[in-house]
């Protein structure tokens, strides 16, 4: 299920509830923090998720999810994982089912 523009899962995030975030699609990204650069950028190429640009994993994209230390992946490069599936899934003709 596509819940964020970066491959984050928006569902199970601790700070969705905690500090009020609508989410980076539902805010037009602009989550709890104010602009996303990431959800920007996607909207600016009208793309969905990062996981449909041609420069995945691109250098903001990967800082955001190996090198960040407050906000980071763990396991570091989950979020391109999950952008890389959503990409093979629709190119599969995956058909929106909840995961």
């Amino acid at each position: 299920m596509i819940d964020s523009r970066c491959g984050l899962h928006c569902a199970g995030c601790a700070w969705k509830e905690s500090h009020g975030c609508g989410g980076c699609i539902e805010t037009n990204g602009r989550p709890f923090h104010g602009e996303c650069p990431i959800a920007q950028c996607c909207q600016g190429k009208g793309l969905t998720h990062c996981g449909q640009c041609e420069l995945l994993p691109c250098e903001r994209l990967y800082a955001y999810s190996y090198l960040d230390p407050e906000h980071g992946d763990k396991p570091p490069g989950a979020r391109i994982e999950v952008c890389r599936r959503w990409a093979a899934e629709a190119a599969a003709g995956y058909a929106g089912k909840p995961e």
